[in-house]
């Protein structure tokens, strides 16, 4: 790469995945609008033709007559290829397929066991990240010999254990994990300001100190020029603690991404803290009894299962769609929300930029152990990420957090040594596995079972 002047050229992006396209169709649509930095991306996938598909699609994006800059896209067929070289590396990999993500979810319901994500907690978490981590290792390993110097971005889930995984793996590494999980606690917190202080503003005017892990993420403060938004807050989940009115785009009842933010609203009620993520996610980092008991207990919670079988379906639209783009289907350019450009434009000295990230823990977090991957703001500058001190968990929520964070820590390092024993205690002590051991260790062995094919590296 080079700087002219205030913009950097000849930069080197290498996206390993993005099969799925949504991902990547996002990263090309917010690189496209970027008027200071220029350069290529070298696209690696596993399935070859999905890559060269996202590289005819991702040219096509500089087409655009909005478009401030142009990427030359390429799919290479080896990781030595696209990651040779690279400044910087973005990976957002789906872990197996829908079908093993379909054990993950819906297997544990057999066994009164629900769960509304599945891909970063409870069972379907960590059976995950039994494939996952594997995949991270050698993504580590690829890294530390082609482009030991280049910054790593991760998207996939489970996002603490990806993490965790990069870093055991080559410790020098350059890597942290992105989510807009505590994006959205910011906008909902625009529409406090809006209601009780009359004024309109963005997520970014939005100041907030997030502590704790990947999408059980809590903030012990936030303010809005300087005014102190928690008694407001407060209001705000005493009047909607119902829920919030239904938006016709965003209704609970018929889009599985949507909720109601009563289980959030609840969560404040009971520990004075705001929960940072939207109610799917949260739920599953608590007791499986409080929201997750059963799916009347989920609909009174006004949030949704999302089934596989609606994420097999959005994938056949997404390849639809692919194929439209590649047929000459018109490009435009969107917001996507996500900060994953300004971070590589601040790493390159072009901007300043506090945001969440998800790195190890180097006593940002003093109560939680060092090393464990939590989540928490930090400051970008040139080649430069420092974690911000976000202080202890409050000790309301501790009990909660320490015992997610611990779990985390074991299975990262059960799965390192391949040790199922240790992954299945790990698996039975999660807060959603409520059922009795001998029936955990059933629903282990069957989920375990149903994924084998990419477990060829466990003595199973």
């Amino acid at each position: 790469m080079k700087y002219v002047d205030k913009k950097v050229q000849d930069l080197k992006i290498a996206y390993i995945g993005g099969g799925s396209r949504g991902w990547a169709w996002g990263l090309m649509s917010d690189l496209a609008a970027a008027d200071d930095i220029s350069g290529s991306v070298a696209l690696y996938d596993i399935d070859y033709k999905a890559a060269l598909a996202n590289e005819i699609i991702g040219n096509r994006f500089g087409e655009c007559k909005e478009a401030k800059s142009k990427w030359a896209y390429k799919a290479y067929k080896t990781p030595k290829e696209a990651l040779s070289g690279a400044d910087f590396v973005v990976i957002s990999i789906l872990p197996g397929t829908f079908d093993e993500m379909e054990s993950d979810v819906h297997t544990p319901e057999k066994y009164g066991i629900y769960q509304s994500v599945g891909d970063t907690t409870g069972p379907g978490g960590i059976v995950r990240a039994m494939r996952t981590v594997p995949m991270f290792e050698e993504i580590a390993n690829y890294v530390k010999e082609y482009c030991p110097n280049a910054w790593v971005i991760n998207y996939t889930n489970p996002m603490t254990l990806c993490v965790k995984t990069l870093y055991r793996v080559f410790p020098e590494i350059k890597a942290f994990g992105c989510c807009h999980e505590v994006f959205g606690t910011q906008r909902l917190l625009t529409w406090v300001v809006e209601e009780f202080l009359g004024e309109k503003c963005t997520r970014q005017d939005i100041n907030v100190n997030p502590v704790a892990v990947n999408h059980f993420t809590w903030l012990t403060s936030a303010t809005y020029h300087g005014i102190d938004l928690f008694p407001y807050y407060d209001k705000y989940c005493d009047k909607y603690a119902d829920g919030l009115p239904a938006k016709p785009d965003n209704n609970w009842m018929n889009n599985f991404f949507a909720c109601a933010g009563k289980v959030t609203f609840d969560l404040f009620k009971r520990f004075g803290y705001i929960s940072a993520a939207g109610d799917r996610h949260l739920a599953e980092f608590c007791p499986g009894k409080w929201y997750l008991e059963s799916p009347e207990r989920v609909k009174e919670m006004k949030f949704g299962l999302t089934p596989v079988s609606w994420r097999k379906e959005d994938l056949q639209n997404r390849l639809k769609r692919s194929r439209e783009l590649l047929d000459g289907g018109e490009i435009k350019l969107w917001k996507t929300g996500e900060e994953g450009v300004n971070q590589m434009r601040a790493l390159l000295g072009l901007c300043d930029l506090i945001t969440n990230v998800n790195i190890p823990n180097r006593g940002q977090i003093p109560n939680l152990p060092l090393g464990a991957v939590v989540e928490t703001n930090a400051i970008f500058r040139s080649n430069e990420l420092t974690p911000v001190l976000a202080g202890e968990i409050p000790t309301s929520i501790y009990p909660l957090v320490s015992k997610i964070c611990a779990e985390q820590e074991a299975v990262s390092d059960a799965i390192a040594k391949r040790d199922i024993e240790a992954i299945f205690n790990a698996f039975a002590s999660d807060p959603l596995v409520t059922c009795g051991i001998d029936d955990a260790r059933k629903m282990f062995n069957e989920m375990v079972e149903n994924t084998k094919e990419y477990l060829k590296d466990y003595d199973l």
